[in-house]
């Protein structure tokens, strides 16, 4: 077993930090308004020390963008655990942790539209990487589900993926917390039942 030394665990340490912060900042503010600057005071280490570590404020975002996948991975390895739970009801489980982290804060905001973080994103191998595993499970079940009758087997696949992929941007859960009259749980749940059921009476 590789001994790691002080120093690399001091470094570790920093680069979690910044990339907490990062995350908590995109969350907040978004890729556009947030700054380099923002970051290293709100770590504490001056920005030289921060470029250290990440380049750019691209490489910022991916950094984040990483962490996110990581944690998304490990809900969905343990869902695949599950095996009594149907593929439609793993892919509500997804949901639901999408939008727990959006409401919790913790999902970056990254615009669209941006060559050049799009150009970091595409660049970055554990993000491209975990990006593909990411989608050919969901991909997987989202058939599954679809020959099971759970989702409309007519609708192209990769239409439901970016359906679910698309609850961790989605503007109306932190819209409806603004109003103060609905709790997370009631959210998470709404967002879910219109996700996989549309606004039709049941």
């Amino acid at each position: 077993m590789t001994r790691v030394s002080f120093r690399q665990q001091i470094l570790r340490v920093r680069e979690d930090a910044i990339v907490a912060s990062v995350n908590r900042l995109l969350a907040e503010k978004g890729f556009d308004l947030m700054t380099v600057d923002e970051v290293a005071a709100d770590v504490g280490i001056a920005k030289a020390s921060l470029y250290k570590h990440f380049p750019s404020k691209e490489a910022l975002a991916a950094a984040a963008m990483v962490r996110v996948l990581e944690q998304g991975w490990a809900r969905i390895e343990a869902l695949g655990a599950q095996q009594a739970l149907a593929p439609a009801d793993k892919l509500r489980e997804v949901v639901r942790w999408c939008v727990g982290k959006l409401l919790a804060g913790e999902m970056p905001s990254l615009p669209s539209q941006n060559s050049s973080l799009r150009a970091e994103l595409v660049g970055s191998m554990p993000f491209m990487d975990l990006l593909m595993r990411v989608s050919e499970r969901l991909g997987e079940w989202i058939v599954a589900a679809q020959q099971q009758g759970a989702i409309d087997p007519g609708l192209p696949s990769d239409l439901v993926l970016y359906t679910v992929f698309a609850r961790a941007c989605d503007p109306v859960p932190p819209v409806l917390r603004a109003t103060g009259r609905h709790d997370d749980a009631e959210i998470v749940e709404w967002i879910v039942a219109t996700c996989f059921g549309g606004l039709a009476a049941r």
